[in-house]
This record gives structure tokens, C-alpha cells and sequence, in this order.
């Protein structure tokens, strides 16, 4: 069944008809799982079998404490009860089967019908059972009399204008469904894939008709020249391969409303709606007349009115059945169409939830199409269609979401899912506003202002620009400021959405940078637009901390979050010099709404400040920030930490904390070893020490060290109470004591840190009382931004030695840095440390990025000023001269003016300055811009906000210096400013003429900013079905990944990163587990949805790539699997070209298919190249460079050469011998290899001197040479990418099973040892997951270390 996920529309409001939106959203489960999510079939059950989601659910605490686990147990069934099946009888057509879940509406089987390739053509129908009409929005499991093997009809119903609109809207669709333009110009959440141009069509298919054996000869290997190792060339055009179904097959030349529209009043009283003018492929030009009984010819020609039906009509209810009887081409071509529609991949036509731009597009013919000019003039607000008579009141979506139950998981399932497609809708209306504000089609609300000062509200969004307006921002940095706030305060309601308390409320946020402006777009709080901001707010300050007040309600529920975010509460002064409690930071503004929320909003300091790009007079840092010229100035004085490094930093103290405390309690009782009989045991180290405490404080309860719920004598924010203190031994609570004054811990019994995000405000005063604390606070902030220095960036870069970090682009390396909580100011430093690290050649790709990172966002910093100044008109000449001062060679870039094209006589200057920051004077200012003064601009850029020297003055000097390629450069400036260019093959390096023309500047798009809501309980799943997989339990783990697939499918719809990265898990498990055509099947879809959700370009979508290519090499479809790989390394190779560690492995990855198709020489060039990039990032000694070795030898001995494989061979050897040794299996294997390689070089040395000696009469003895088998082929292929089986048998599982169970026990009384230990120290302060995650090894890798083991 074709996936119907792509047109359910917004069919009621959210808030309106909760019970509605409860039913369809239910159904959509099956409807998703069915079509995409995992291949099963809709009436199996959601639990796979046994029970596994009710352990999943112990085990992470998903569910809540208070139910018991037969709770949970149903809670999952319940999503899904069995499907059934009902006959639908459609006219024309034969009664088909259709399989349905109680859960559905009726409507959803409309969608199926509109979709199915028969019926696709109705839209204005209803399904009749015996006589009855359905409700639209009923349950199917609410009908009477409905059940297996019922027959609905399907029934022409009446037309309105509504239903004939929307029936045209849809016919069109139908036409345009294989036409790309959409994902190119990027609307509608379209975007590109083509996997299946590589695929050709279905993977799963395809696999079973393939024989393996015979179709080694006619597979053509040879790459294309520009994918070769050491190739130069970097072609643009392959990027976008044409599809040919893409072709378009044309049905009709013309199809657009007439100019007749709306038929007058006599006609209206004769039934017509409205009239629509065709012409035909054959030139046939029609009139049809859209009435309440369907489609007729009329009368009327271009000129002459004439509504009559013309002879015969062809009175038909559809479009479609008219247009097939009045043109056989018609007839032919939209039956291809949908044969062809019907055919595609759900994923390559399901919309994602945010929209995808694609930075190059070919050029695509602008075709007529009135559906698309009538929605640019109408006023398509949010979706009215959807929804009668109003425009959507985003604010009350986005809270009445929030408030939707959520016990237990269905109840979850149903407020996630609101919540996330309300928050995609509303990014994409926001997008939509941001864009029509700066193009000047939003009048504003202040027009009488200067335009920068504008503030605008279109469709119940409010719009306002990041320039800094009465002087707001004046004391922190004036504009710089105000373009960083809407970031900051972005990632404060994030923050806030995560912690997610009930009854506080945040706005729904958008950031969008566009034609050099940042727009932000928010919720309207109801009431706010009527009341001065004085009245309205009743905590927090509107001054930066000159007046300020607070409020009981809000500390409640502040309180709650103060833990979650480590904000501590604190007291400030006002103006009259009185302390007000706060607990967030004083911009951090209250308002209640006139619906009785609790709002907050500008949350831009939600993370104290950070003090390396802070100075404070009279402050001093620690020596770690000193020596590496910390504090820097900074643009704003609005730099913060992230949450990220506060998360690290905590954690990191309360290591210190532990050890500290272990170490004195062990000189305590050391000292009263004679007194207490107490038995010490140390193994090395205060860590490893269990300490038996007997007597000392046998029944003091240790607070949750785990995540255990606190004991009941831990109060709220972790604090012991005094009872328990004194119970517990004085010395031991000193030692506390000592341990939490020296971490900076905010209270003297327990860990708690908590930052004070007001120190060092300007205009923030605090009590005398509290100076101490201000003191404790100033200081925490030191070292948080010395610990930032001194081992985030440090354990960054060790990460990327180690091969654990991999970016290979711009947005990969940020990505990394933020999360270890490094910000991108930081940029310049962490390439300054790199180059100071010994191993630099093993960082040469990620200083490399780096550069190109530092030198496009100095580029971006400057374009966005740049564009500020070009008018419309001008704007492809600008951003094309921009490009050219930025990467051509041509020295002398001459702009063209836009005065070619329209020369106005009288110059009108007078209505200039319309556009929003777009001032009076002369808007050509861009036209004298040169490569010198912009190459200088970047380094001056790059010298003052990343504090990092280039050593450049132009483009090539740049390339020449850092080894940068032009097309990154290109592709990474285009992506940060959301320039699309056309698709072709640029000379950059003419001196003659520049590169760019204005005609390659295709368009500009925003670069968008939002919050990404999570899944939680999915997230539990997927989690729990990692850790089983590192345990070793396969089964298990698939089953849970599996049940994370459904629900993730449930909340996001079917395209979603995090789809993509369960798909991946699975696809991986699947091969593991020996069922190779599932895995085939699952990373298909991991594929299309990379290229869909990420970008077909994306090194995500590079690395799907890999994996699918050897799941089909897996499958017998070599051809398909180096149609991948070249693919693969042609994206790779415009991404980040060829020097970088991953680029190993894919060229052994092509080594060793073309090695098995008997390509031997194309097979040496590549598995050479992996070998000497091995031994750059990897150290000539290492074990991956044995293996490339030996992987080279054994092409050498296919082609008979074996003086070259002896000498690969010996190389190899001697690293396993010099790494694991003698008796290592690995170097008992070489050494046998290396005897065997000897023989035979004998043996053909032998045959040589016969041949010499005795010329044509020797008597050749025959060589053996052996052509690699497949299975020895995959062997390889497998040890490469990191897959290991191992070959067991029943009892070897179980044994390592018990194997494994007994580890476990052995560190759970190592646990609980410990936890003695510490119910000394009052402890809370869970380990984070995402810590124990990342100290896990991944999936396969334990079944790697166990075998190696």
C-alpha cells in the first residue's frame, strides 16, 4: 500500500476537536507502519512478541513510577488493535482489498483512494455502507455493522466551488507528481533524492531476478576519470544526475482558470462554479465548465462569452475522464504517469517536516500553472483551506499541545506528535512571513518609523528585525548584540521546552536569516498588543536590571527548572535598593497572558556568561585561560556557555567531588584503623577502593547515585536534612563539607552546582548579604571557562586523533564542537591548538575543515552587510559579483549593473528606501567591492572575531596555502548563505573572465533556525536497544529498535533524522544476524531519507551510501554496489576532496569490489591510495595499515606480480608481529600467507628459467592463480567496515551468555560495594545517559572486541 503520510491534511483544528485529532492521529500509526516504518504488516502488534517494550520501559524509567509493569505492558498494546480488511467498490472499476485498523478515520481511506493509481483521479466522493454515508471524521471502529469483508461504495457526490477547487488542485498535483521543480526551488517540504538513478528503481526487487554468477562479464567498472585517485578536476553537474523519469511526459499544454471567472448570476442559478480554460497536446483549445454535476465542454472561446454546453459535452464528474475522451495524449501519457508515480519510493515522495534547500539546481523551464500563480496572489495565509473561516492562532496551538495529558504512553505518543507538528507548521508559516517581511509585502504595524525599527505581524506571527532599536542594546555591543540575542534567546526556549513544566509557557521561536537580515518570528501572547510592556510584566526586568520585579507563581515554577538548567536562585537590588528574589536572569521577562498562562520570553541569558571573551576590570582568570590570551574582546558583551559545557562541567566536578571525599574518608580511617575494627581494602587508587563501613553510618540511606528516585531524608534540590547529618558521623560530614566547598557546590551537605547567569550584567546589583556567595559564583564562572580551554578543546582534539569525531564538513565540525559544548568563537583556538599538537599531519583534515569553516563564516559576516545595501533589482549582479571577488582568479571582477535590462530616462530615486535597513543614497556601493578588499576583509574578520591569523590575500593564495578546493568553498558559503546557483561546470581559475554571470545566481533562500521537539519515549527505546546490542543480545536489541522505529514513526511521520539513524541500527543488525535482504531493504529507506531530510550531499548521506553498497555487494548486485561506492566518493570528494581519514575506507571498500570483478589494475590505484591515507592519519604502525597492506598484496598475487605482494605481505607481518605479537592470530595468518606466496613466486621463477632453458619444448607445469571468490571478497569487505560474525554454536551463545551475565553481576557488587561507600556523602547527582553512552562502545564493535578476545 502506497504510503498516505504525504497529503493527510490538518484536517480540524488542534485545540478545537481534541477528541477528533485523538482518533486520526491514532490511526496515522498504522497507517505509518504499514506503508514505510518497518515492513511488517499492519496487524501485528506493536509489542513483537515478547514483552520487550515493558522492559524497556524499567529499565530507563520511561514509565511512570507509580504503575506497575502490567501497566506498561498494555500501554503499548493499546496503540493498536488488529487490522481488518473491507472490499471498496470504486465506479469503473473492479472491487478491491483494502486492510484498515479499527483506530482509522474514514477519511484516511479517502487519502488511499486519491493516492491508489485506479481511483486517484475523485476527490469528491463519499464511501457508502449498505446505503449509508460515513462520517468523514468517524472511527472505523465506531461504525455499525462494519467488519471483515464488508463492501463500501465509493459515490460520486455534488461539487461545490470548495470541492471543485480543490479537484483541479489535486489533478495537477497528479501531473506534476514526477516534476522536480518543487524540491529545487524548495517549497512545500520537497526535496531531492536520487538513489534510485543509481538503484535504477527498487533495490528489493531487482535482488531476486539477478543471477550472481553470470553477470561478472558484463559489468562496466570503469569509473568516470574525475573520481579517480589524484584527480584534480571537481565537476559540479554529476551532483544532480537527471533522472529520466524526470523527463516530463506533457498531458496538456495549458490548464488555468479563465478569465470568465466567477460565471454571473444567471449561470450560477444553472449550477456553474466556475470555468477553466485547456489547451490540449494536439493544440485542441477547450473551455470546460466546472458545474455541481462534474466537467462539460462550453461554448465560450477566448473572446466571446458563451456558456452553453457545447456538442457533444462530455459531461464527466472528473477532469480526468473529460480530458481522456477530448485527447488520446492525454489518455497515454497521465496513465505512464501514475504507473510511474505509483512505482517511486514512498520516501521519495512524502514531505519532510522541515523544509530542505538544495544549494545548485539545473535549469528548469518556468512552466504556466494557475494553482501556483493563484496561491502566490491569494493571501495563503496558514492553511485556511483546511480550516473554516479563520487564520491559525499558532500561540494557542503551540500551548494547548503542551497541556495534552501525558501518563502514560499513548497519551505521550498523542501530545509528542501535536507538539511536533505544530511546531513544523509553524516554522514553515514563519519561514513564509520572514521571507514576505524583507521582500516588502508586509505592511508594518509602526510604518511611520524608520524601516529598521519595523515591526510586523502577518498570519498571528509577530516579525521583528535583529537590528538594535532605541538604543536597547547600546551597553553590550549595539547591533552585534542584537543579531546574537534572537540565537540566545532561541536556545534558552529550547532549554525550556526540554525541561517541559507543566503550567509555564514559552513562545514558539524562529530565526531566520535572509537577504542579509535576521528576522525573528514569535507567538503572539494573547492580550500582550493591547497593554504597554510596563504593565504587562510582572517578573523579571525590561531595563537590563534598573527596575525590577518578581512574583511567587513565577519562583514556583522557575524553581522547578532551577536544577534541570543549574540556574540558581538569587536576589538582586532594584532601584530603591531593595533585594527581589529571581531564579533566571533579570532580562528573562514574566508576562501573564490574557488566557491565564505563565509566560516567559526573552530568555537570551538563560547560561551565564562566558568570561574568555568577557574582560571585567579588576578580574583575573585562571592561569589555563591566561596563557592562551584569554579574556579576548568580544563583538557583544552577550557571549554565553553552552549548555552542553555546563552539562560536561558539572559532571566533571562531581568526579573531583567523589574523589575527593573517597580519598579523605580513606586518611580518616586510616587514622582510626586501630579503634574501629573496620576492613579496608585497596586496589590502587581512591576510586577502586571499597570501603566497608561498618558502624560508622550503617542505616544513613545513600541518596540516588544511580537513578534511583532521592531517598525521602534528601530534600528537593539535594540537600540533607539536619537529622540525617547528625545521625551520620561528624567526621565524615566534614569531609562533605570540605568536598563541597572545594567544587564550588552551592550547598554545604550535598553536590549542587548552580551558576547565577546575572554576574557580571552591566546594571545588575546584588545585596551585601550576599557577597560571599557572589564571590563562591564569580569564581565557578572562572573555571567553567578555564575548564573549556584547558579539557573540552583539548579532549576534542583527541577525539579526532582517535577517529571518534570524523566531520568532514562545515556543519559536521560545528556539530562536533557544540557538543562538547565548545562555541564557534572558539574556532580560531582549537585550530591554534591543533597546530601546536605533535601528531598535526594525523589533524591535517580536521584543521583543514577548520580553515575553510573559519574563512566562509568571515565571508558570511561580510555578505550579510553586503546584501544589505543591494536593492532587488540588483540582486543576482550582487551576489554574483560577491562570488566572484571571493573565488574567482579573474583580479579585475567587474560588476554588471542591473541597468541593462530597464533604463529608466528620469532617474526616480524618491522611493528608495522601502526595503527594511535599506537606507537613502546610492544602492550600486556593492559594485566597487574587489577580491583584494574582500580577501582582506575575511583576514581582518578572521584576525578580530575568531582571533586566528590567515596567511592569505586571495583565493589562490588561499588554496595554494591551506590545500583548499574552490568547489567547498563554494559549496560551504552557499550553504550558510542560502545562495542556490545553476548547476555547471565553473572555471574558476580563468584569468581571462570571471566565473560567475548574474544568470548563475538562480535564487537566495533563508537559512532557518528552530526548535526541534524530541520523542521521548522512542528515544528510550532506541537507547535500551543500543545498550542490549552492546551486550551482545541481538534479538533483543532489533526487537526494541524496532519498536523505537513505530514509535519514532508515530511522533515525526515518516521522514525524520532520527528515523534515519534507527534504520541505519537496523539495517546493521539485520547483516549482522545473517538476513541480508532486510538489511538491504531498511538501509535503502536510510538512504532516501538522508538525502531527503539532511541534503544529498550531507556526510551523513555519504556514509548511508557506503553501507548500502555493501549490503547489495551482501545481496549479489556488484554492478549496483560500485555504482554507490563512485557515487559515495564523488560526493565525498566535492565535500571535503581527498585527503581525510574516511576516504581510507571507501577506497578499500572499492579495492576490494573491483578486485572481485577481476579489475585488477583500477583496484591497485584505489586500495594504494587507502593504504597511504591509512598510514597518514593512522601511523605507519598501526593495524589498519597491516590490513591495507595485505589487502594490496592480495591484488598483487592475482595479477601474478609477487615480488610486490612479498613486500606488502612482509610489511604487514612485521606491524602484527611489532602490535600484537607472535602468537596473535592475525600474525599467524600473514606469516602463513607469506609462505604461501613464497611457493608460488618459486614455483613461477621456476617456470621462467624452463622456458629460457629449453624455449618452446619446456614442459610447463600449470600455475595456480587464483581469482578471489565473492565470499573471500565480502570476508574483507566486512573486516573493514567494522563487522565481525562469529561463527557460534548453540552452546558457545549460551556460554557467552552466561559469560555476560556474570560480568554484569560482577559489577553490580562492585556497584553496591561502592554505594556503601558513599552513603557517607549525601549524594544526587545521576550520571548523565548521554555519558554512559558515549562511554559505551557502539553495536557491532563489542562483538569486534569480544572476538578479538
Amino acid at each position: 500500500m502506497v504510503s498516505k503520510t504525504d497529503e493527510t491534511p490538518t484536517a480540524v483544528p488542534k485545540a478545537a476537536e481534541p477528541q477528533r485529532q485523538e482518533s486520526q492521529q491514532e490511526g496515522a500509526v498504522r497507517e505509518k507502519k504499514e506503508s514505510c516504518g518497518c515492513g511488517h504488516s499492519a496487524d501485528m502488534s506493536v509489542m513483537n512478541g515478547n514483552g520487550a517494550p515493558h522492559r524497556a520501559e524499567e529499565q530507563n524509567g520511561g514509565g511512570d513510577p507509580e504503575q506497575s509493569d502490567e501497566g506498561n505492558e498494555q500501554e503499548v498494546i493499546v496503540i493498536q488493535d488488529t487490522g481488518f480488511t473491507v472490499k471498496i467498490q470504486a465506479p469503473g472499476t473492479e472491487p478491491f482489498d483494502l486492510q484498515v485498523s479499527p483506530q482509522e478515520m474514514v477519511q484516511e481511506i479517502h487519502q488511499v483512494l486519491m493516492d491508489r493509481e485506479d481511483t486517484c483521479h475523485r476527490t469528491c466522493f463519499s464511501l457508502q455502507l449498505e446505503g449509508n454515508v460515513l462520517d468523514n471524521f468517524a472511527e472505523l471502529k465506531s461504525i455499525e455493522g462494519l467488519q471483515e469483508g464488508s463492501l463500501l461504495k465509493v459515490v460520486e457526490e455534488p461539487y461545490t466551488v470548495r470541492e471543485a477547487r480543490i479537484h483541479v488542485r489535486h489533478i495537477r498535483d497528479l501531473l506534476k507528481s514526477l516534476d522536480p521543480s518543487d524540491s529545487y526551488n524548495g517549497v512545500d517540504c520537497n526535496s531531492l533524492s536520487f538513489l534510485s538513478v543509481f538503484t535504477e528503481g527498487d533495490l528489493g526487487e531487482n535482488g531476486k531476478r539477478k543471477k550472481k554468477g553470470s553477470e561478472l562479464e558484463q559489468i562496466d567498472c570503469t569509473p568516470p576519470e574525475h573520481i579517480l585517485p589524484g584527480s584534480k578536476d571537481r565537476p559540479l553537474v554529476p551532483l544532480q544526475p537527471q533522472n529520466k523519469d524526470w523527463k516530463p511526459l506533457q498531458c496538456l499544454k495549458i490548464l488555468t482558470m479563465s478569465g470568465w471567472n466567477p460565471p454571473p448570476g444567471n449561470r450560477k442559478m444553472h449550477g456553474d462554479l466556475m470555468y477553466l480554460y485547456m489547451v490540449t497536446v494536439e493544440e485542441r483549445h477547450v473551455s470546460i465548465t466546472a458545474s455541481t454535476r462534474g466537467f462539460y465542454l462550453n461554448q465560450s472561446t477566448t473572446y466571446t462569452f458563451n456558456p452553453k454546453p457545447a456538442n457533444p459535452s462530455f459531461l464527466s464528474h472528473s477532469l480526468v475522464e473529460l480530458l481522456s475522451q477530448i485527447s488520446p495524449a492525454f489518455k497515454k501519457n497521465f496513465s505512464t504517469i501514475q504507473k510511474k508515480r505509483v512505482q517511486r519510493h514512498p520516501f521519495e515522495r512524502i514531505a519532510t517536516p522541515f523544509q530542505v534547500y538544495s544549494w545548485t539546481a539545473p535549469q528548469v523551464d518556468h512552466a504556466l500553472d494557475c494553482v501556483r500563480a493563484e496561491d502566490a496572489y491569494t493571501s495563503r495565509l496558514g492553511y485556511e483551506e483546511h480550516i473554516p473561516g479563520q487564520t491559525r492562532d499558532w500561540n494557542e496551538e503551540l500551548q494547548t499541545t503542551r497541556e495534552l495529558p501525558r501518563k502514560n504512553l499513548p497519551e505521550r505518543l498523542l501530545r509528542e506528535r501535536a507538539i511536533f507538528k505544530v511546531h513544523s507548521d509553524f516554522a514553515a508559516a514563519a519561514t513564509r512571513g520572514s521571507m514576505a517581511v524583507i521582500d516588502g509585502n508586509v505592511m508594518a504595524i509602526n510604518p511611520g518609523e524608520e524601516t529598521r525599527m519595523q515591526m510586523f505581524i502577518w498570519n498571528n506571527i509577530f516579525f521583528s528585525l535583529g537590528f538594535d532599536v532605541r538604543d536597547h542594546y547600546l551597553e553590550l555591543g549595539g547591533d552585534s548584540a542584537a543579531h546574537a540575542a534572537p540565537t540566545n534567546d532561541l536556545n534558552g526556549v529550547r532549554a525550556y521546552g526540554a525541561v517541559d513544566v507543566d503550567g509555564l509557557y514559552t513562545l514558539g521561536t524562529v530565526v531566520v536569516d535572509y537577504r542579509g537580515y535576521r528576522v525573528t518570528a514569535q507567538s503572539i501572547i494573547p492580550g500582550i498588543l493591547e497593554r504597554e510592556q510596563e504593565q504587562s510584566v510582572i517578573y523579571g526586568s525590561i531595563d537590563f536590571g534598573k527596575t525590577v520585579v518578581s512574583h511567587p507563581k513565577y519562583l514556583e515554577l522557575l524553581e522547578k527548572t532551577s536544577r534541570p538548567l543549574k540556574v540558581q536562585r538569587h536576589p538582586v537590588l532594584d532601584d530603591k535598593g531593595e533585594a527581589v528574589e529571581l531564579c533566571s536572569s533579570v532580562e528573562c521577562k514574566g508576562i501573564i497572558g490574557n488566557d491565564g498562562r505563565h509566560y516567559i520570553l526573552d530568555l537570551l541569558r538563560t547560561f551565564p556568561p562566558d568570561l574568555n571573551f568577557l574582560p571585567v576590570e579588576g578580574e583575573e582568570l585562571p592561569e589555563e585561560s591566561r596563557c592562551q590570551g584569554f579574556p579576548r574582546q568580544h563583538r557583544h558583551r552577550l557571549a554565553c556557555l553552552r549548555q552542553e559545557l555546563i552539562e560536561a562541567f558539572v559532571e566533571h566536578r562531581y568526579l573531583l567531588f567523589m574523589k575527593m571525599a573517597a580519598l579523605q574518608l580513606m586518611q580518616q580511617k586510616a587514622n582510626k584503623e586501630s579503634k574501629v575494627t573496620a576492613a579496608l581494602t585497596e586496589n590502587g587508587g581512591p576510586q577502586a577502593a571499597t570501603l566497608e563501613n561498618k558502624g560508622v553510618g550503617d542505616d544513613a540511606t545513600a541518596t540516588a547515585n544511580g537513578s534511583a528516585p532521592p531517598s525521602p531524608m534528601a530534600t528537593e534540590n539535594g540537600e540533607c536534612e539536619s537529622t540525617e547529618c547528625s545521625e551520620a558521623d561528624p567526621k565524615s560530614r566534614e569531609v562533605v563539607q570540605n568536598a563541597c566547598k572545594a567544587v564550588g557546590s552551592i550547598s554545604n551537605t550535598s553536590f549542587d552546582i548552580r551558576f547565577n547567569p546575572d554576574i557580571f550584567s552591566p546594571g545588575v546589583r546584588f545585596p551585601e548579604s550576599s557577597s560571599e556567595d557572589i564571590h563562591k559564583q564569580k569564581q565557578l564562572l572562572k573555571d567553567a571557562a578555564a575548564f573549556l580551554v584547558s579539557c573540552q578543546i583539548p579532549s576534542l582534539v583527541k577525539d579526532c586523533l582517535d577517529h571518534n569525531a570524523l566531520p568532514m564538513d562545515g556543519a559536521t565540525l560545528t556539530e562536533a564542537l557544540h557538543q562538547r559544548g565548545i562555541n564557534v568563537r572558539y574556532l580560531g583556538t582549537v585550530l591554534d591548538f591543533i597546530s601546536k599538537t605533535p601528531a598535526k599531519t594525523q589533524l591535517d583534515h580536521i584543521y583543514r575543515i577548520g580553515i575553510y569553516e573559519l574563512i566562509t563564516r568571515s565571508a558570511k559576516h561580510f555578505f550579510k552587510t553586503y546584501l544589505q545595501g543591494v536593492e532587488l533589482s540588483g540582486l543576482s549582479a550582487a551576489v554574483s559579483h560577491f562570488l566572484n571577488c571571493f573565488l574567482s582568479s579573474f583580479t579585475d571582477a567587474v560588476p554588471h549593473l542591473p541597468a541593462d535590462e530597464l533604463v529608466s530616462k528620469r532617474k526616480n530615486r524618491r522611493r528608495r528606501n522601502r526595503v527594511p535597513g535599506g537606507g537613502g543614497g546610492d544602492n550600486t556601493a556593492w559594485a566597487s567591492l574587489t577580491p583584494t578588499e574582500l580577501w582582506r576583509s575575511i583576514v581582518s574578520e578572521a584576525s578580530s572575531y575568531y582571533h586566528f591569523t590567515l596567511h592569505c590575500e586571495s583565493v589562490d593564495q588561499a588554496v595554494e596555502k591551506y590545500g583548499l578546493q574552490k568547489t567547498t568553498l563554494l559549496r560551504e558559503i552557499s550553504i550558510k548563505a542560502g545562495i542556490q546557483i545553476l548547476l555547471k561546470d565553473y572555471n574558476f581559475d580563468s584569468r581571462h573572465k570571471p566565473a560567475f554571470t548574474e544568470e548563475d545566481i538562480l535564487n537566495i533562500f533563508p537559512v532557518v533556525k528552530h526548535v526541534n521537539p524530541k520523542a521521548s519515549d522512542a528515544f528510550h527505546f532506541f537507547q535500551s536497544g543500543q545498550a542490549k546490542v552492546q551486550q551482545g543480545f541481538l534479538k533483543e536489541g532489533c526487537e526494541l529498535i524496532n519498536e523505537a522505529l513505530n514509535l519514532f514513526n508515530n511522533v515525526y511521520g515518516a521522514m525524520h533524522v532520527e528515523l534515519c539513524a534507527c534504520l541505519r541500527l537496523l539495517a546493521r543488525l539485520n547483516y549482522i544476524m545473517g538476513d541480508y535482504s532486510e538489511a538491504l531493504s531498511n538501509q535503502q529507506k536510510a538512504v532516501l531519507m538522508s538525502e531527503r531530510v539532511l541534503g544529498i550531499e550531507h556526510p551523513n548521506t555519504i556514509q548511508e551510501y557506503m553501507h548500502l553498497a555493501l549490503y547489495c555487494f551482501a545481496n549479489g548486485q556488484l554492478s549496483t554496489a560500485l555504482k554507490l561506492l563512485y557515487r559515495a566518493r564523488y560526493l565525498m570528494l566535492q565535500v571535503c576532496g581527498e585527503d581525510h581519514p574516511e576516504m581510507a575506507l571507501l577506497d578499500s571498500n572499492i579495492g576490494l569490489v573491483l578486485h572481485g570483478v577481476m579489475e585488477f589494475d583500477l583496484s591497485l590505484r584505489f586500495l594504494e591510495n587507502a593504504l597511504a591515507t591509512n598510514s597518514k592519519y593512522h601511523g605507519a604502525r598501526s593495524l589498519k595499515v597491516a590490513l591495507s597492506h595485505h589487502l594490496v598484496a592480495r591484488v598483487y598475487e592475482s595479477k601474478a606480480e609477487f615480488r610486490s605482494a612479498l613486500q606488502h605481505e612482509k610489511e604487514g607481518y612485521t606491524i602484527y608481529k611489532n602490535q600484537v605479537g607472535e602468537a596473535h592470530e592475525k600474525t599467524r595468518e600473514s606469516s602463513e600467507y607469506l609462505k604461501y606466496l613464497t611457493q608460488q613466486a618459486v614455483a613461477l621463477q621456476r617456470t621462467m628459467n624452463e622456458i629460457y632453458k629449453n624455449g618452446s619444448s619446456a614442459s610447463i607445469m600449470p600455475l595456480k592463480f587464483t581469482a578471489p571468490t565473492m565470499a573471500s571478497v565480502l570476508e574483507q569487505l566486512n573486516i573493514i567496515n567494522g563487522i565481525i560474525f562469529i561463527p557460534l554454536s548453540q552452546k558457545d551463545i549460551e556460554s557467552l551468555k552466561a559469560e555476560v551475565q556474570r560480568r554484569q553481576q560482577l559489577q553490580e557488587t562492585m556497584k553496591s560495594e561502592e554505594q556503601q561507600e558513599e552513603s557517607l556523602l549525601e549524594l544526587e547527582h545521576p550520571l548523565t545517559a548521554e555519558q554512559e553512552r558515549q562511554s559505551a562502545p557502539a553495536g557491532a564493535e563489542v562483538l569486534e572486541q569480544q572476538a578479538s578476545a
